[in-house]
């Protein structure tokens, strides 16, 4: 069956070498993936026959239109699209068996639904391609979608009002096809589109050749914003400048929309227009060279002068026109050479922000029910709020698609990664209900026999509520006399509503004595505050700071809801090249110290007095606290120790026989004699070569060992780090990383500039939620198993993932395979049990239950995929593989992997056309960007710009991310400032994440998770800078005014502030705030994270990429 596609056309789409033969920039790649699924080699995939296309339905936010779910049922709204179909007036509705796309119906159809017209705009996304219409009009705002671009408005015969980002486009398609957004017009494919009443050749107005255009297909002569035929027109790919009011060729076509209006002109409604090329069709004008301008092929010289060699990981330089082909495109009748065109506009390609805002408008502030296998959750950008009915919310588990292939030979050959991204302890809003706890005494909680998944609501009870099948295995298990219940006229147990475990998705048990350490309940947690007090450190005041915050801090340890005071003791050691442990016992008037200086033998010198209640030795606590700073005041000790730290905190646990975290403030490579000394292995010359992997392999031997002992202790380590230099951050950082715990790091840190940034980090850090002495087992029902495990995790074996502690901001990305074929009709269940220790001291098992759904239609497993999630694996796979083998080679598995998906995706799912067109899936049509943002990440780019420390570090944050912090390192939010309105609550929208967005008045702010960044353009007006910063220009802004933002008393300067404060509550960690001068020297630091544009170190443009990938696909396809 055929499906839609997010169509685009040339320029992207060119067949011939002229897009692209970027000469394998890549790298040839690999003859199989190396990290890659299914390791197969790579399929050759048959090109579909040329001609038509299909339109494609494309869903806002890559959300699939309503998937075809188990039940067939229209009105159920599945995966949040609405359950209307849209179906023009004219058509038949669509039956389920046919591509539907009811939504174009007839094209003739008189007014069609804004959605759908919406649709079309979207198809219009010809990328370049053949979309006449619009494509005149500069370019719109940036939130434009695609569509829009090209289409602006349907002919006017069509009579609908503009719409211009398409809100409902996604709800279009009823259930079968996944969506596509078209890139290019809406193709119409052969069969008659669900419904769609085609009369000529089948031309869905994509490719077609015939004069025939509609975009689609039509039953009239073609419409008027359609693409038509006949010449391939339209915008096609153009070289050049954008496109903004290109000068067009031909008369523009009625209904076309220039600048978005309609047109006089004599509305060509439904004319056919053969003639020369249509109008915002290709253009005349020299062609230009710039770079990234595609030629077509047959204008313009040979080899694209003005493509500069890519630096990096694109190379190469794109080979000039095809001999024999000249038309605009190949497929196309010859000898349409035309004037040459030019550049792809990119308000024509897929954004990130509008499939963002799309799918706000669309399920924002809804309720999202969880009692449908396998439906699509909102977007992570998207607020909204969770019913749990039966299935675990998506705060806790998302997939990379909820709907499986039922066999691994379907999972091989579309090579989309089978993974569910688990955030156990994730934060609920406060109108989302805590979890239910479930206590069913010393019998313990109710789990199968053979395979020990635990009760749930999928298991089905029989017998008359005596016995119950187990989905995960299938066996027959006796229900126990005390749990026994009657079962209602549907076989459900009387009680259903009333036990969590029953009606739920995610509840928890309380753990019996059987699933505690040596069978006896476990003590509460301790958290050990460990200080370097180096020269360094206390010069820089930074042992001051921390000693003065935690006097306030630790009045705010965690605590279990309701209870008056925290269970967590609290321990203090401060160290240089010898450890100092505090005896702080209440009864004490002051602190004793005591010196351990055999770092070789470490011990914990004092038992009673090392972990107290805060509460209790308050006095002591503060007067060691103010102590400390003064102790140290004259020390020459430069030198420090660090494998011998942890050491010790695992020991005070042991003897204390409980768990904890250490939270140890480290500022330079310990290199005192000691084990887990470290010297210095930073060596740029590695960079790019195969033996650069070492630079991010941690020192084996001692730190293994400290990891391990830590895992089994319950001993999570969370590293603050302040260097001034190199300090092999992926040899200090590897306790951390296997340990659940966190690395903060402040470059130079100086009191002034970054002391509020770390302590906003200290605070949330000893402030979260967290679950302690961890163990997650991920069972799956028959056919399939979990594989492999992402994240701050120790694995002893190959299914414990054990985890000394995990925060609500922590995540594990599993991945799956199959063992077996899958069915259709029962669907695939995964079950997450994770045993744990609260912060009060009780054990207990945390169950989250998700079910998906299979099938044998590709169509279906791309329609229900979360791009989202899927870069979240990509991302935490390639940095896992950098560690063993070459980045380049890494980097090429990744593009190798995007086209595969991508090609099977066209050569499987979407209706026929010509190669010349980039289609890809709705659900997928941002996936590039995310990619080549990855791509562009400093842990894979091969500079000896970037501080391999600091390679590391993002290395090892990302492992432990969840979907929603990788989102927004891969695509940050640029949100305008210069024109908000301080009246109202809103935060502005955010535009594309290109220089391109940026104006010299204008006033920006960038935050990725990690930094903030306010721009201000060098005309900014001078009462925005007295209203923000209280100086008359920005000429005077000193560079004391760069990282913080004074308190005025004026509307723009609160608004600013509470944005501000409002995005560093919501993210996990601080983020340190830069104020940069357009021009300015720090500036080039902002530039680099506007990831639509070249990477600074290397990596290609969004567009460029794109245009690569295409190659890439077209290739496999052929």
């Amino acid at each position: 069956m055929s499906q839609q596609g997010y169509v685009a056309a040339p320029p992207y789409s060119q067949a011939q070498p002229g897009m692209g033969s970027y000469q394998g920039g890549f790298g040839a790649a690999p003859a199989q993936p190396l990290y890659g699924h299914y390791g197969g080699p790579p399929q050759a995939f048959s090109s579909p026959p040329a001609g038509v296309m299909k339109s494609p339905a494309s869903s806002p936010g890559g959300m699939p239109p309503p998937p075809v779910s188990s039940q067939y049922n229209p009105n159920v709204q599945q995966n949040g699209a609405h359950p209307q179909r849209l179906a023009s007036p004219s058509a038949a509705p669509p039956t389920y068996g046919q591509p539907s796309h009811s939504v174009y119906n007839s094209m003739a159809s008189p007014a069609q639904p804004p959605a759908q017209q919406l649709t079309n705009q979207m198809s219009a996304m010809n990328l370049g391609g053949y979309a006449p219409g619009a494509m005149q009009s500069p370019p719109p705002p940036a939130t434009t979608s695609i569509a829009q671009q090209r289409f602006q408005t349907p002919p006017a015969a069509t009579g609908h009002p503009q719409m211009h980002s398409a809100p409902l486009s996604s709800h279009m398609a009823p259930p079968i096809s996944p969506p596509q957004s078209p890139i290019t017009n809406m193709q119409g494919s052969g069969p008659p589109m669900g419904g769609q009443s085609m009369a000529g050749p089948p031309m869905g107005g994509h490719s077609m050749t015939g004069p025939l255009m509609g975009g689609h297909s039509m039953t009239g002569p073609p419409m008027g914003g359609q693409s038509m035929g006949g010449p391939p027109m339209g915008g096609q790919s153009m070289t050049g400048p954008p496109m903004g009011g290109q000068s067009m060729t031909g008369p523009p076509m009625g209904g076309q929309s220039m600048g978005g209006q309609s047109m006089t002109g004599p509305p060509m409604g439904g004319q056919s227009m053969t003639g020369p090329p249509m109008g915002g069709q290709s253009m005349a004008g020299p062609p230009m060279g710039g770079p990234g301008s595609f030629q077509q092929p047959g204008s313009g010289p040979a080899g694209l002068q003005g493509y500069p060699q890519q630096a990096g990981q694109f190379g190469g330089l794109m080979s000039g026109p095809q001999p024999g082909m000249q038309g605009g495109f190949p497929g196309a009748p010859g000898g349409l050479s035309g004037p040459p065109q030019k550049k792809l506009d990119p308000d024509s390609i897929p954004s990130i922000t509008q499939v963002i805002e799309d799918d706000k408008a669309r399920l924002g502030g809804q309720v999202y029910s969880t009692n449908i296998r396998g439906q699509v959750p909102p977007l992570v950008t998207t607020d909204f709020t969770v019913q749990d009915q039966g299935n675990a919310s998506p705060r806790f588990m998302r997939c990379t698609t909820y709907t499986l292939p039922c066999t691994a030979e379907l999972a091989k050959q579309c090579q989309v990664p089978l993974a569910s991204i688990i955030k156990p302890f994730a934060k609920l809003p406060k109108n989302e209900a805590p979890l239910y706890v479930a206590n069913h005494g010393e019998t313990g909680p109710i789990r199968c026999n053979r395979c020990k998944a635990y009760m749930c609501p999928y298991m089905q009870f029989i017998d008359g509520g005596r016995r119950y099948q187990c989905t995960f295995c299938n066996c027959v298990n006796e229900v126990p006399a005390f749990y026994f219940q009657h079962l209602d006229h549907i076989g459900r147990r009387v009680d259903f509503y009333e036990r969590p475990e029953l009606s739920l998705g995610s509840y928890e048990f309380v753990a019996t004595l059987d699933y505690c350490k040596n069978n006896k309940p476990p003590n509460p947690p301790a958290y050990i505050f460990m200080i370097d007090v180096s020269y360094t450190n206390i010069k820089s005041g930074l042992v001051k700071l921390i000693c003065d915050e935690l006097k306030t801090l630790l009045e705010k340890l965690p605590r279990e809801d309701g209870a008056e005071t925290s269970a967590i003791k609290v321990g203090f050691v401060t160290y240089n090249k010898v450890l100092h442990f505090y005896n702080v016992k209440s009864a004490l008037a002051q602190p004793q110290m005591m010196v351990v200086s055999d770092t070789a033998e470490m011990f914990v010198p004092l038992l009673d007095g090392f972990l107290v209640n805060y509460q209790d030795s308050r006095a002591v606590i503060y007067n060691l606290l103010d102590q400390i700073p003064d102790m140290f005041a004259d020390t020459n000790e430069s030198e420090t120790v660090f494998a011998p730290v942890i050491q010790a905190g695992v020991e005070a646990f042991k003897a204390a026989e409980c768990s904890g975290k250490l939270f140890i403030f480290h500022s330079s490579m310990p290199t005192a004699e000691a084990p887990g000394k470290l010297k210095n292995r930073d060596d740029k010359k590695l960079v790019n070569t195969d033996k650069e992997k070492t630079l991010f392999q941690p020192q084996k031997g001692v730190y293994e060992q400290l990891s391990k002992d830590c895992v089994a202790q319950g001993c999570c380590v969370d590293l603050f780090l302040f260097p001034s230099q190199y300090l092999d951050l992926a040899t200090m950082g590897d306790v951390p990383s296997h340990t659940g715990g966190s690395i903060y790091k402040y470059n130079n840190f100086q009191v002034e500039t970054d002391g509020e940034h770390f302590l906003r980090d200290l605070r949330k850090d000893v402030q979260k939620s967290l679950g302690f002495d961890a163990v997650m087992r991920v069972r799956t029902s028959t056919g399939f198993r979990a594989t492999d495990f992402f994240g701050g995790v120790y694995m002893n074996n190959t299914t414990d993932v054990e985890m000394a502690a995990v925060d609500c901001d922590k995540a594990v990305t599993v991945e799956f395979k199959h063992d077996d074929t899958l069915s259709e009709e029962t669907g695939a269940l995964i079950q997450c049990a994770l045993l744990y220790t609260t912060i009060s001291g009780q054990r207990r098992l945390r169950i989250h239950n998700l079910s998906l759904n299979c099938t044998s239609q590709l169509s279906e497993l791309y329609k229900s995929c979360e791009t989202d999630s899927l870069i979240n694996f990509f991302a935490k796979s390639a940095y896992r593989a950098i560690l063993n083998q070459p980045v380049k080679n890494v980097r090429d598995i990744l593009v190798n992997q995007t086209a595969h998906m991508l090609a099977c995706y066209r050569k499987n799912c979407a209706s026929p056309s010509a190669a010349s067109q980039l289609i890809l899936p709705d659900s997928m049509k941002v996936f590039p960007v995310y990619m080549n943002s990855l791509m562009k990440t400093a842990p894979l780019v091969g500079s000896t710009e970037l501080s391999t420390d600091d390679r590391a570090h993002q290395r090892l944050s990302v492992m432990a991310m969840g979907v929603e912090d990788t989102q927004l390192q891969l695509y940050p939010r640029l949100i305008p400032l210069h024109n908000i309105d301080v009246s109202s609550e809103a935060v502005p929208a955010p535009v594309r994440c290109s220089a391109e967005r940026l104006t010299d008045a204008g006033m920006f702010l960038l935050e990725n998770g990690h930094s903030i960044f306010l721009w201000l353009g060098q005309a900014c007006p001078p009462d925005v800078i007295q209203n923000l910063f209280n100086a008359p220009s920005l000429a005077h802004l000193q560079q004391g005014h760069m990282f913080s933002l004074p308190e005025l008393d004026n509307p723009l300067s609160k608004k600013v502030r509470s944005i501000i404060s409002e995005l560093l509550d919501k993210r996990p960690n601080s983020m340190k705030l830069l104020i940069v001068r357009q021009k300015d020297k720090p500036e080039m630091l902002f530039r680099q994270f506007l990831v639509e544009d070249k990477g600074l170190h290397g990596g290609a443009s969004y567009m460029d990429f794109l245009c690569y990938v295409h190659r890439e696909i077209r290739q496999l396809l052929t």
